[in-house]
């Protein structure tokens, strides 16, 4: 089972503070330098946590004032983006990725034109199983000119999303969720009948405005679900 990079886990335990109570609306949540002692990291660690909570809108970071708990609005879904292979590792199962293709190449649409931003697109397609059956197939597109880092990864031994995740923190994201058909191709890879019920989750991240990537999973559906939580207004908001 491989362990959660540390900032990674920074993040978790500030999230479930947050999201519990623990840290009300408005509350200073510890100084970086207080969190670096406490997980004994590095300042850059801490801050790549803070940043990520920052971008999914649950604190706000203020120069020299600190990082406090971000105010609640009504119906706000905090959708979190999943790491696959830390969720089927989390659920005790065996993960196993298959990285079925690699390409560099062009945009073909206004889509891929704007995520490229007159660069190039490194396109991969993935397969993601848990105890050996197929959960997720994945197309995704990732923006070289926002992470030309991706161009050296070797994504045959780690998948995508778990690399951006550690690697290129997000400031704003997308997602689109509804259910499609599976088509022959995707039946054959994820060992279902054509035409069967799919879960289809298409997401895009951007940091400070730049594309970062644009990934398209296909589920089975029944093999995963998606949850969200959902904060509330105070009472004395509420009309």
């Amino acid at each position: 089972m491989t362990a959660e990079p540390l900032h990674r886990r920074i993040f978790i335990d500030l999230e479930a503070q947050i999201l519990s109570g623990e840290f009300a609306p408005g509350d200073r949540i510890p100084f970086e330098h207080e969190l670096t002692n406490s997980y004994g990291c590095s300042r850059a660690t801490v801050s790549k946590a803070l940043s990520e909570l920052a971008g999914r809108g649950l604190v706000v970071r203020k120069r020299r004032a600190g990082t406090f708990v971000a105010q609640p609005k009504a119906h706000a879904a905090f959708l979190a983006i999943p790491d696959l292979r830390a969720e089927v590792n989390k659920r005790g199962q065996i993960y196993d990725y298959r990285l079925l293709s690699r390409d560099i190449r062009a945009s073909q649409d206004l889509v891929e034109f704007e995520l490229a931003a007159g660069g190039q697109l490194l396109a991969l397609t993935c397969l993601h199983s848990a105890d050996q059956v197929p959960l997720a197939l994945e197309h995704r597109l990732i923006a070289l000119s926002a992470t030309p880092e991706a161009e050296k990864v070797d994504f045959q031994c780690v998948p995508p999303g778990s690399w951006l995740l550690d690697s290129e923190p997000w400031t704003q994201a997308e997602n689109r969720i509804g259910a499609v058909e599976a088509d022959r191709a995707s039946a054959r890879l994820l060992q279902i009948r054509a035409g069967a019920a799919c879960l289809y989750v298409e997401r895009r991240t951007w940091r400070d405005g730049q594309g970062v990537t644009r990934v398209r999973q296909i589920f089975p559906g029944d093999r995963y679900d998606l949850v969200a939580l959902f904060s509330s207004v105070h009472a004395k908001d509420q009309v």
